[in-house]
């Protein structure tokens, strides 16, 4: 083995393989890959080595249909076989709820281009005929659903790799990674040291283990998983070809053809966690014993499903572990806090994502980002306050549910409540029905009297309905108070705080006093985040942005921070509550010793508000007249009793996220993981008029923001007024115009003020007028929409500004 790499990977299985592959792929030449035993030992080796492309996130698809796609050419690259059965998958629905995701799921197909479809009990019965069809109300049929061979794949990627000059070894185990002061990385195995530019971590089973080495905690757990292959069986093989996937949520099963028998698998409720104190260094091609007791009722089930098997003999039962994270995607990307660490890895679907994975991972090493966004496997989803604790339950829930209906509104209960704010009692007491975002209880809305302190998952308004139009009427014709809690939150101090704003953010930076609004991009121009920029003074600068990419956001900020400059994440430590509304003024003054009537839109102030010095910014995400108020989390219960007090008899009500969502729809404000995220440029979100251009400082992104403003991008996001029936719009509906899909929804919803239904979407840039007729497929049915161009609430903007 070699002295030194540019990447040592560690891990042999296919995810480390394919990762290997494509930075070969990519260009870099001189990657090392370490297996602590044989390629494909852990996981893959044992894996069922089915792929699909359903997925709830789109860009998740689309990586699953490269990850398809791609093994095609690996086969023609190497000479060896993959071992592909294109056979075609159904997903079937037995009840209204699953019908309606699945339709859900077609729709968003429908812009991706990919070819499913629908279909009812008679065309199930013909593409899959051992399926009993009784009380099945549709399916959604997937042709590119397969399966291959789990060890030929994956030494495919790995011959592939070493056709690119990268050195492989098995039977090398990693004892040790430090890191160096350089940033590079001293990796000592059994046998020798090796010092690596980078790390990437594809350790599967044991990549908690490898993490620790690091230094680092990666929110994975392993669970049992176990599936059964059975006899020959007449009804599989005398058909003239291969029987289609079958998967069936109902019974928390999948079954395909295995050879000429039939192999089923399941998800059950009844799931153990496995290796819960760390996995055994000695594992690796061992199964777990069988164990009937926790799937006889999946087993039952199936029999109901597939007859056939009560008349099928078992011939092998398949019982190891998989690695998940707490949502069941991967956690992929550079390892905040540490440098040139990369992760690859709770990929539990490694032969449908595998080759995304890689892909991504690649690109992101070599070229600084993914060519599409990867949020939904971006490794700092969670956020370093993840600990063992939290992880095992989620991961449990997830294994639960893993075929469970998914809901946009629903709000799962494990690890719950996790982190909460002083507020949390006062709000439980006034009937808050709690959501979660990023591990914090946040108020989705307030019930009243009788009402249910649950809100009902569904596809179509749920019961939170009246109660979010109450919140927002509160907020229209009075004044509302939401917990600014669920705010990104940073400090940027130094002399040279300016300089360092101006480069990183591509929007003008204000003037002590006052805040702005501004994109920051990457070196492509996507947009990687929007801020609040609030200046205090010349050498202190606050930045409020999503709650939820915090460590997505200081990752970033970490890598391009100027040494004159200090940056502290105060997210937990400065909070307090926004109140909106036409009297909002009048609250503030009543708890402020200072005169605010002359405080213009856009300023900030610091004003003793009761016992407290808050900060104080004019502005508000509801689109109304609205303050910001910021004090020291240990402050914020006194604060809350001086604006409730002298809110009270004004009308004030608190309102959740629920009718937050319903305001900022009248205002067409856009939303961060919707209208504003990395597979997005500012000119075709409309945050270019954010973009100072003027500013004489070379921003990251700033050449690419130069090139739309001469040459505008193809598709422009627009507001659309639906003909909505009892379902809005959520996200990825396909918009058609003239009979063809020509854009898609970003997100939408209710406004409970105008009492319309309003979508959010991208159309072509040409066609993007006022009064465009358009269609929204929304749970199957199209409706019609039109495009407007005037918000529904204070259209001038003389009660926001005034």
């Amino acid at each position: 083995m070699k002295s030194h790499t540019r990447v040592c990977i560690i891990g042999g299985g296919v995810v480390g393989c394919s990762v290997a592959y494509h930075l070969t792929k990519l260009g870099w030449s001189d990657v090392t890959l370490l297996e602590r035993s044989e390629l494909t030992s852990g996981s893959t080796w044992h894996a069922a080595g089915g792929f699909h492309t359903l997925n709830g996130d789109t860009n998740m698809a689309a990586l699953q249909g490269y990850t398809i796609r791609l093994y095609k050419e690996l086969e023609e690259l190497t000479g060896m076989s993959c071992g592909l059965h294109h056979v075609g998958g159904v997903t079937l629905a037995d009840t209204p709820e699953r019908l309606d995701m699945l339709k859900a799921e077609r729709a968003k197909h429908r812009f991706m281009g990919l070819e499913t479809e629908i279909v009812g009990p008679d065309e199930i019965k013909a593409l899959a005929p051992i399926t009993n069809t009784d009380g099945v109300l549709g399916a959604l049929y997937d042709p590119l659903d397969g399966h291959l061979d789990p060890s030929g794949t994956t030494h495919a990627y790995a011959k592939a790799a070493r056709m690119g000059g990268a050195e492989i070894h098995i039977h090398t185990k990693v004892l040790e990674t430090n890191p160096r002061v350089d940033g590079t990385w001293e990796i000592v195995t059994d046998k020798g040291t090796l010092i690596a530019e980078h790390v990437v971590n594809a350790a599967g089973l044991w990549a908690r283990e490898v993490a620790a080495m690091a230094g680092c905690y990666l929110p994975l757990h392993p669970m049992e998983h176990q599936y059964l292959v059975t006899e020959e069986t007449p009804e599989i093989y005398e058909r003239d070809t291969e029987h289609p996937h079958v998967m069936d949520p109902a019974g928390e099963s999948y079954l395909r053809q295995e050879g000429r028998g039939l192999c089923i698998g399941f998800y059950e409720k009844t799931c153990r966690p496995w290796a819960v104190d760390g996995t055994p260094w000695d594992f690796g091609h061992e199964l777990l014993p069988d164990d009937f007791d926790k799937i006889t009722d999946s087993i039952a089930f199936a029999f109901q499903r597939f007859p056939v098997l009560e008349r099928a003999g078992i011939k092998s039962v398949i019982h190891g572990p998989f690695t998940f994270a707490p949502d069941g995607n991967p956690l992929v990307g550079p390892v905040p806090g540490l440098r040139n660490y990369w992760s690859a890895c709770g990929v539990m679907a490694g032969f449908s994502q595998g080759g995304g994975v890689g892909l991504s991972l690649a690109q992101w090493m070599i070229e600084g980002e993914a060519e599409r966004d990867v949020m939904a496997m971006d490794v700092a989803r969670f956020g370093r306050i993840i600990t063992p604790g939290y992880t095992l339950p989620k991961v449990i829930e997830n294994y639960r549910t893993r075929f469970s209906v998914v809901y946009p509104n629903e709000e799962l209960p494990a690890a719950r409540p996790f982190r909460t704010t002083p507020m949390y009692d006062v709000f439980d007491q006034m009937g808050a029905v709690w959501g979660q975002q990023y591990g914090l209880e946040v108020p989705n809305y307030f019930a009243e009297g009788d009402e249910p302190r649950y809100e009902t998952p569904s596809f179509r308004r749920s019961n939170a309905f009246d109660a979010t139009a109450r919140e927002v009427a509160a907020v229209r014709g009075a004044v509302g108070i939401n917990e600014v809690q669920n705010f990104g939150k940073y400090n940027v101090r130094g002399p040279g705080a300016r300089a360092w704003l101006d480069r990183i953010m591509a929007g003008r930076i204000p003037q002590p006093g006052r805040l702005s609004l501004s994109p920051m991009l990457s070196p492509r121009g996507k947009i990687i985040g929007d801020f609040t920029i609030t200046c205090l003074n010349e050498a202190h600068f606050l930045l409020t942005g999503s709650f939820g990419a915090q460590d997505y956001h200081m990752r970033w900020f970490e890598v391009h921070l100027d040494e004159d400059v200090t940056l502290e994440n105060v997210s937990d430590r400065r909070t307090g509550f926004q109140i909106a509304g036409p009297k909002a003024r009048d609250v503030l003054q009543a708890v402020s010793r200072e005169e605010v009537s002359d405080m213009a839109f856009m300023d900030v102030r610091q004003l003793t508000i009761g016992y407290s010095t808050a900060i104080v910014q004019r502005v508000s995400y509801t689109g109304d007249l609205g303050y910001e108020i910021y004090v020291d989390a240990m402050e914020q219960r006194a604060l809350w009793d001086v604006l409730w007090n002298a809110g009270a008899p004004m009308g004030m009500k608190p309102f959740g996220m629920r009718a937050m969502m319903s305001l900022r729809l009248d205002k067409f404000f856009g939303s961060w993981m919707r209208e504003f995220s990395p597979d997005y440029t500012p000119a075709e979100t409309g945050l270019d008029r954010f973009i100072s251009l003027k500013k004489n400082v070379d921003f990251i992104g700033r050449s690419a923001a130069e090139a739309e403003r001469t040459n505008p991008p193809d598709r422009v996001l627009a507001a659309f007024e639906v003909d909505a029936d009892d379902a809005d719009v959520v996200a990825y509906e396909p918009i058609g115009i003239d009979g063809a899909v020509e854009g898609f929804c970003t997100s939408g919803g209710y406004s409970h003020h105008a009492q319309k239904s309003i979508a959010l979407g991208f159309v072509p840039r040409n066609k993007a007028v006022k009064g465009l007729e358009v269609e929204i497929e929304i749970l199957g049915q199209m409706r019609p929409a039109r495009l407007i161009t005037e918000p529904l609430f204070d259209a001038d903007g003389t009660r926001m500004r005034g």
